[in-house]
């Protein structure tokens, strides 16, 4: 006997279909969406857009993060070494309080190492003056923390004697929270030693 009402069975079946009909649809959305959204943010990560004269928006592409870690680093190294030895009557103090910042334990040991020798009272005494004329520095870059070693060449004015010395120091340079002004770069030197100081014939 024929009715005007469809099987149930057959009703379920449609009903299932056209579920999973939607969910998958959703799911593809869904996938292309994060799959937009990820290229996307790694475009925008990748490039900088400054605004032109006329209006337009220009792209710039950023230098990769690799690039400007070595830069950071050798800044960084430059301005400790620059803070920690160069240095005379009129500026020690705020020169070291500097380069504190800059360092871990290590450099605060060796700042008093150096002020209990008498060094900085030294500086005091006789009015010396504690030049850097270059700092060289080497770093590996491969894993953190980085290794470095730094050469310093400074000279000490004694008021008619000027001698010039060579001093190899080394250690590492971690990633910290920047702090500003303190800390501009966020890097951190650990370990630090001073290896050689020698002493260089005058004219080389």
């Amino acid at each position: 006997m024929k009715t005007p009402y469809k099987n149930i069975y057959t009703i379920l079946q449609q009903n299932r279909f056209i579920v999973l009909t939607v969910v998958i649809g959703a799911v593809l959305t869904s996938i292309v969406s994060i799959l937009m959204v990820v290229k996307l943010h790694k475009e925008t990560v990748n490039n900088a857009f400054v605004v032109n004269t006329d209006g337009s928006v220009i792209p710039l592409q950023l230098v990769s993060q690799h690039e400007n870690l070595e830069v950071e680093l050798l800044a960084h190294l430059e301005l400790f070494h620059t803070y920690f030895y160069h240095i005379d009557a009129s500026n020690y103090e705020k020169h070291l309080e500097k380069a504190l910042w800059l360092g871990d334990s290590s450099v605060d040991a060796l700042y008093q190492q150096k002020k209990t020798d008498g060094v900085y009272n030294r500086i005091l005494q006789y009015s010396l003056i504690q030049k850097v004329l270059r700092i060289d520095s080497k770093i590996d870059i491969t894993q953190e923390p980085y290794r470095f070693e730094s050469t310093t060449i400074f000279e000490i004015n004694r008021g008619s004697i000027t001698d010039t010395y060579e001093l190899t120091t080394s250690g590492n340079v971690m990633h910290v929270d920047r702090n500003f002004p303190n800390n501009t770069h966020g890097l951190l030197i650990t370990n630090f030693f001073e290896n050689k100081l020698k002493k260089v014939p005058n004219g080389q």
